[in-house]
Protein backbone atom coordinates (compact mmCIF):
# COMPACT_ATOMS: atom_id res chain seq x y z
CA UNK A 1 0.00 0.00 0.00
CA UNK A 2 1.13 3.32 -0.91
CA UNK A 3 1.29 5.30 2.51
CA UNK A 4 0.30 8.51 1.06
CA UNK A 5 -3.57 6.61 1.29
CA UNK A 6 -2.85 6.62 5.26
CA UNK A 7 -1.10 9.65 5.48
CA UNK A 8 -4.27 11.08 3.98
CA UNK A 9 -6.20 9.51 6.15
CA UNK A 10 -4.67 10.55 9.25
CA UNK A 11 -5.04 13.99 8.00
CA UNK A 12 -8.65 13.71 7.36
CA UNK A 13 -9.31 12.10 10.55
CA UNK A 14 -6.87 14.50 12.88
CA UNK A 15 -8.43 17.42 11.21
CA UNK A 16 -11.79 16.69 11.71
CA UNK A 17 -11.08 15.79 15.89
CA UNK A 18 -8.97 19.12 16.20
CA UNK A 19 -11.63 21.37 14.73
CA UNK A 20 -14.78 19.39 16.11
CA UNK A 21 -13.19 17.39 19.25
CA UNK A 22 -10.43 19.30 20.80
CA UNK A 23 -12.46 22.61 21.92
CA UNK A 24 -13.42 19.78 24.89
CA UNK A 25 -11.62 16.84 24.83
CA UNK A 26 -9.75 15.71 21.80
CA UNK A 27 -9.96 12.03 22.35
CA UNK A 28 -12.51 11.61 24.36
CA UNK A 29 -15.08 8.25 23.68
CA UNK A 30 -18.45 9.39 22.72
CA UNK A 31 -21.41 7.46 21.19
CA UNK A 32 -21.60 6.29 17.71
CA UNK A 33 -24.04 4.93 14.85
CA UNK A 34 -23.69 0.80 15.41
CA UNK A 35 -23.93 -0.57 11.82
CA UNK A 36 -23.79 -3.79 10.33
CA UNK A 37 -22.66 -3.66 6.03
CA UNK A 38 -22.30 -5.81 3.40
CA UNK A 39 -20.49 -5.61 0.37
CA UNK A 40 -20.17 -7.07 -2.78
CA UNK A 41 -17.72 -6.05 -5.70
CA UNK A 42 -15.12 -7.36 -8.33
CA UNK A 43 -11.40 -7.83 -7.11
CA UNK A 44 -8.68 -6.79 -8.96
CA UNK A 45 -5.16 -8.07 -9.62
CA UNK A 46 -2.13 -6.06 -11.42
CA UNK A 47 -5.61 -4.06 -13.30
CA UNK A 48 -7.33 -7.23 -14.71
CA UNK A 49 -10.65 -8.67 -13.03
CA UNK A 50 -9.54 -11.62 -10.78
CA UNK A 51 -13.46 -12.75 -9.46
CA UNK A 52 -15.46 -11.34 -7.12
CA UNK A 53 -15.46 -10.74 -3.00
CA UNK A 54 -18.21 -10.17 0.14
CA UNK A 55 -16.67 -8.70 2.62
CA UNK A 56 -18.99 -7.55 6.10
CA UNK A 57 -18.20 -5.14 8.12
CA UNK A 58 -19.37 -4.26 11.99
CA UNK A 59 -18.84 -0.24 13.30
CA UNK A 60 -18.47 -0.52 16.90
CA UNK A 61 -21.12 1.90 18.36
CA UNK A 62 -18.57 4.58 20.26
CA UNK A 63 -15.98 7.12 18.26
CA UNK A 64 -12.52 8.64 19.66
CA UNK A 65 -12.06 11.80 18.81
CA UNK A 66 -12.98 11.45 14.51
CA UNK A 67 -12.59 7.54 14.39
CA UNK A 68 -14.71 5.08 14.87
CA UNK A 69 -13.55 1.80 15.01
CA UNK A 70 -14.46 -1.05 12.52
CA UNK A 71 -13.93 -4.56 12.24
CA UNK A 72 -14.25 -6.46 8.95
CA UNK A 73 -13.74 -9.55 7.10
CA UNK A 74 -13.88 -10.64 3.03
CA UNK A 75 -13.75 -13.81 1.23
CA UNK A 76 -13.31 -14.07 -2.08
CA UNK A 77 -14.38 -16.49 -5.29
CA UNK A 78 -10.66 -17.54 -5.22
CA UNK A 79 -11.40 -18.58 -1.13
CA UNK A 80 -8.83 -15.61 0.01
CA UNK A 81 -9.78 -14.49 3.23
CA UNK A 82 -8.80 -11.44 4.85
CA UNK A 83 -9.53 -10.38 7.98
CA UNK A 84 -9.13 -7.24 10.16
CA UNK A 85 -9.63 -4.01 12.28
CA UNK A 86 -8.63 -0.97 12.46
CA UNK A 87 -10.66 2.85 11.99
CA UNK A 88 -12.68 4.62 9.58
CA UNK A 89 -13.95 8.66 8.93
CA UNK A 90 -16.82 9.83 7.72
CA UNK A 91 -18.56 13.30 6.93
CA UNK A 92 -21.49 12.31 8.06
CA UNK A 93 -20.58 13.46 11.78
CA UNK A 94 -19.68 16.99 10.06
CA UNK A 95 -22.39 17.20 7.52
CA UNK A 96 -26.34 17.15 7.59
CA UNK A 97 -25.99 15.96 4.33
CA UNK A 98 -27.52 12.76 3.28
CA UNK A 99 -24.47 12.14 1.11
CA UNK A 100 -21.40 11.14 2.67
CA UNK A 101 -17.88 10.36 2.06
CA UNK A 102 -16.19 7.71 4.39
CA UNK A 103 -12.44 6.35 4.49
CA UNK A 104 -11.50 3.59 6.59
CA UNK A 105 -7.78 2.35 7.31
CA UNK A 106 -7.62 -1.47 8.97
CA UNK A 107 -4.71 -3.55 9.30
CA UNK A 108 -5.55 -7.26 8.94
CA UNK A 109 -4.20 -10.85 8.31
CA UNK A 110 -4.64 -12.23 5.18
CA UNK A 111 -5.36 -16.14 4.32
CA UNK A 112 -4.18 -16.82 0.53
CA UNK A 113 -6.75 -19.75 -1.03
CA UNK A 114 -6.35 -19.88 -5.04
CA UNK A 115 -5.70 -16.20 -5.21
CA UNK A 116 -2.25 -13.98 -5.85
CA UNK A 117 0.40 -14.25 -3.61
CA UNK A 118 0.39 -10.93 -2.01
CA UNK A 119 3.87 -11.29 -0.61
CA UNK A 120 2.81 -11.66 3.53
CA UNK A 121 0.20 -12.05 5.73
CA UNK A 122 -0.20 -8.84 7.41
CA UNK A 123 -2.11 -6.68 4.83
CA UNK A 124 -3.34 -3.24 5.44
CA UNK A 125 -7.00 -2.50 3.54
CA UNK A 126 -7.32 1.22 3.23
CA UNK A 127 -10.61 2.19 1.69
CA UNK A 128 -12.66 5.43 0.06
CA UNK A 129 -16.25 5.60 -0.74
CA UNK A 130 -19.16 7.91 -1.45
CA UNK A 131 -22.45 6.83 -0.77
CA UNK A 132 -26.76 8.22 0.56
CA UNK A 133 -27.92 7.74 3.59
CA UNK A 134 -31.51 6.76 3.51
CA UNK A 135 -33.70 8.30 6.74
CA UNK A 136 -31.69 7.29 9.96
CA UNK A 137 -31.26 3.47 9.32
CA UNK A 138 -29.71 2.61 5.92
CA UNK A 139 -27.49 3.57 3.02
CA UNK A 140 -25.80 2.87 -0.24
CA UNK A 141 -22.61 3.19 -1.22
CA UNK A 142 -19.89 2.73 -4.06
CA UNK A 143 -16.33 1.60 -2.33
CA UNK A 144 -13.01 1.32 -3.92
CA UNK A 145 -10.66 -0.52 -1.36
CA UNK A 146 -6.59 -1.24 -1.43
CA UNK A 147 -4.88 -4.21 -0.04
CA UNK A 148 -1.26 -4.30 0.43
CA UNK A 149 1.63 -5.35 3.22
CA UNK A 150 3.06 -1.50 2.95
CA UNK A 151 6.26 -3.25 1.56
CA UNK A 152 7.07 -5.78 4.51
CA UNK A 153 8.47 -7.92 2.52
CA UNK A 154 10.08 -8.00 -1.16
CA UNK A 155 6.40 -8.96 -2.90
CA UNK A 156 3.68 -6.72 -2.26
CA UNK A 157 1.63 -6.33 -5.47
CA UNK A 158 -1.94 -5.64 -3.58
CA UNK A 159 -5.48 -6.25 -4.70
CA UNK A 160 -8.47 -4.14 -5.12
CA UNK A 161 -12.02 -4.19 -5.25
CA UNK A 162 -14.47 -2.09 -6.09
CA UNK A 163 -17.84 -2.87 -4.73
CA UNK A 164 -21.11 -1.51 -3.62
CA UNK A 165 -21.85 -1.54 0.20
CA UNK A 166 -25.50 -1.59 1.94
CA UNK A 167 -25.62 -0.41 5.27
CA UNK A 168 -28.05 -0.99 8.20
CA UNK A 169 -27.87 0.82 11.11
CA UNK A 170 -28.50 -1.33 14.40
CA UNK A 171 -29.68 0.85 17.18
Amino acid sequence: MDSRFAVFFFVMSGLDTYLNDCPTECFQETEAPERFHIQYGDTYFQEDVIGDEIYAIYDLPKRYGAVQPTVGASLTSDNDLWIGAGGKWSTERISDSPIFIEMSLMPGIYFSGDGPDLGFPVQFRGALGAGINFGDTASLSVFFDHRSNANASEVNPGIETLGIRLSYQLD
